[in-house]
């Protein structure tokens, strides 16, 4: 499953949606420069959910993941949910949060304080031996799955892809700036989102800037490459390769199907 590093900036409104494609809708892109398609359109953020699936779940039904909940060893507690939200990366903490704003008294408001108290660490203290079976069961309250959706959306996809379009950036970069984003959270550390988009920056100018595209998202995925190989557990880079590089390749700058790639060498296809 995924993972983040220090978590993270969010949009915080409660309409971030609306928000998000209002300023997809102002930011006005360079002369010469493509307008930016959306990620945010419901058939095309559909295929974000089940491109990232494969990668973190080997399977395109995101939806099946709600229940998901594992300490896979990468020193971020436990890793849970549709987007990995982890004990130790502060995202975990602010679902349950949400959650409980939501229905108070739900099966994992117990666990706050213990939540509280392990977040920045790998720490299970105050969760075992209850907590991932209790996790397991809210899986199929719907104000759960919902609260997942609603801080996926929140923390990482909106910030996304309001920051792809300001980059004028079409569909396939709007992905690219999600993906890299749900795996290495933002924040200030070399291998946070902002500081990938920054190295990128280095090397290409953006379509806002007056930069031709491709080469702009060849320079992002190279730094996303780079910042990926600095920690073991995220060493293989097939999400990257052998998937947004195809479809970069490709020319297929809006993610438009039918669309075929491989993660760690299996396939997939989207029709």
């Amino acid at each position: 499953m995924i993972r983040s590093t220090v978590v993270r900036s969010a949009v915080a409104a409660a309409a971030a949606l609306c928000l998000t494609v209002a300023l997809g809708l102002t930011a006005a892109p360079a002369s010469g420069s493509p307008t930016a398609g959306g990620l945010d359109d419901p058939a095309k953020k559909e295929i974000a959910m089940e491109l990232v699936s494969s990668a973190e779940n080997s399977s395109l039904d995101w939806r099946a993941q709600f229940g998901y909940i594992e300490d896979i060893g990468d020193g971020r507690g436990y890793t849970g949910g549709i987007i990995g939200f982890c004990s130790g990366t502060h995202d975990m903490l602010e679902l349950v949060r949400e959650y409980t704003k939501r229905e108070p008294g739900n099966i994992l408001a117990k666990y706050l304080p213990a939540l509280e108290d392990v977040d920045g660490s790998d720490s299970h203290d105050g969760l075992d031996p209850g907590f991932a079976d209790d996790w397991a069961t809210a899986a199929d309250d719907p104000v759960f799955q919902q609260s997942q959706e609603y801080e996926r959306d929140r923390v990482y996809f909106d910030p996304a892809v309001a920051q792809a379009k300001e980059d004028g950036l079409r569909t396939l970069g709007q992905f690219a700036y999600y993906d890299a984003i749900v795996m290495h959270g933002d924040g200030d550390d070399p291998t946070s989102f902002s500081s990938i988009r920054a190295r990128a920056m280095q090397n290409a100018q953006t379509p806002a800037q007056g930069g031709d595209e491709a080469t702009y998202l060849n320079a992002f995925l190279d730094a996303r490459v780079w910042a990926m190989k600095q920690e073991e557990a995220h060493s293989d880079t097939s999400r990257v390769d052998t998937e947004q590089r195809v479809f970069l390749d490709e020319g297929n700058f809006d993610l438009d199907p039918p669309l075929r790639w491989h993660v760690y060498g299996d396939p997939y296809e989207i029709d």
